[in-house]
């Protein structure tokens, strides 16, 4: 399943950069983020692993996440595992005037297992929860110093 989703933000893409590429920014625009451990490589590299930990609604879930590009500030991307699902993630961020950034993201899932069926059922929901990030993420940037 793979979908591309944007939104605009009213930040220059610097400030945006600097924000984004941050980890301590996480839990401040991913909700249910209990932790964010690097376990491998160059930290912010291609190859780089980190384990990803989260509590969606009583759950835990840990993914991990390995980064395969970062050619900030116009590219960052990675791939994401967790049981049953593998997940790339393409980010590309281009300046819109002085003061706004696009950010286009491009997800595709694959899943396994019981996850297969479950996503047939869960089809819309991952495309809404990628908004809702982006979201999360504007509101952060826009209103942050």
């Amino acid at each position: 399943m793979e979908y591309t989703l944007e939104i605009v933000i009213n930040k220059p893409r610097s400030k945006v950069i600097e924000l984004f590429d941050n980890p301590d920014n996480l839990p401040k625009w991913q909700p249910g983020l209990e932790s964010f451990e690097h376990i491998s490589g160059e930290q912010g590299q291609p190859g780089a692993k980190s384990k990803l930990t989260y509590n969606m609604n009583g759950r835990k879930i840990e993914m991990i996440e390995t980064i395969t590009v970062n050619k900030l500030p116009d590219e960052f991307s990675g791939t994401y595992e967790t049981k049953g699902v593998f997940n790339t993630y393409e980010n590309f961020f281009h300046e819109e005037g002085a003061d706004k950034t696009r950010w286009i993201t491009v997800s595709d899932f694959r899943f396994s297992g019981f996850m297969k069926l479950m996503a047939v059922f869960m089809r819309g929901s991952f495309r809404k929860e990628t908004q809702k990030f982006l979201d999360r993420f504007k509101e952060f940037v826009e209103t942050s110093s």
